[in-house]
């Protein structure tokens, strides 16, 4: 029985990025990070996302310890053979990414939506912040053309 409830936590857990980038951008030591994820529900699409993390000197010097800005932008890419899971055709879509960028408040999010009449999958990512929302969002598309044939 632990077995099999190890088992679920570690399929169910979200899928985890992994750092490909890291480019310098001032001499206080911030930098814009830039992770891969693969869709954990689609075979063969994998995700590249960049956001800013602020340095300890920044920190210091601005306040606002506890939170890294809600700026992130993705691109999503055919990078195998397309096999589309069992995934979320709602709307609403299916969150499939989330880190944090505050201790409480604040969350990075990325959002996979089936166009099923377009075969497109549309993936957002935006801010998920308690007070005021985020405006701050970027899109990228993978066209479904011959998935799952061959």
């Amino acid at each position: 029985m632990k077995r099999l409830l190890l088992s679920v936590i570690l399929l169910s857990s979200p899928v985890a990025a992994q750092e490909v980038g890291r480019v310098g951008v001032d001499w206080v030591g911030n930098d814009i990070i830039i992770e891969a994820l693969p869709d954990p529900g689609v075979e063969g699409v994998t995700c590249h996302v960049a956001y800013f993390e602020r340095s300890f000197l920044d920190r210091v010097s601005q306040g606002n310890w506890f939170e890294d800005p809600s700026n992130s932008s993705i691109a999503c890419r055919q990078t195998g053979p397309l096999r589309v899971g069992d995934i979320d055709r709602s709307p609403e879509g299916e969150e499939i990414f989330s880190e944090r960028q505050s201790i409480i408040f604040k969350s990075l999010r990325i959002t996979r939506i089936f166009d099923e009449e377009n075969q497109v999958l549309i993936y957002l990512v935006h801010a998920n912040e308690v007070s005021q929302g985020s405006a701050k969002m970027s899109i990228s598309t993978v066209p479904l053309w011959n998935a799952g044939s061959q």
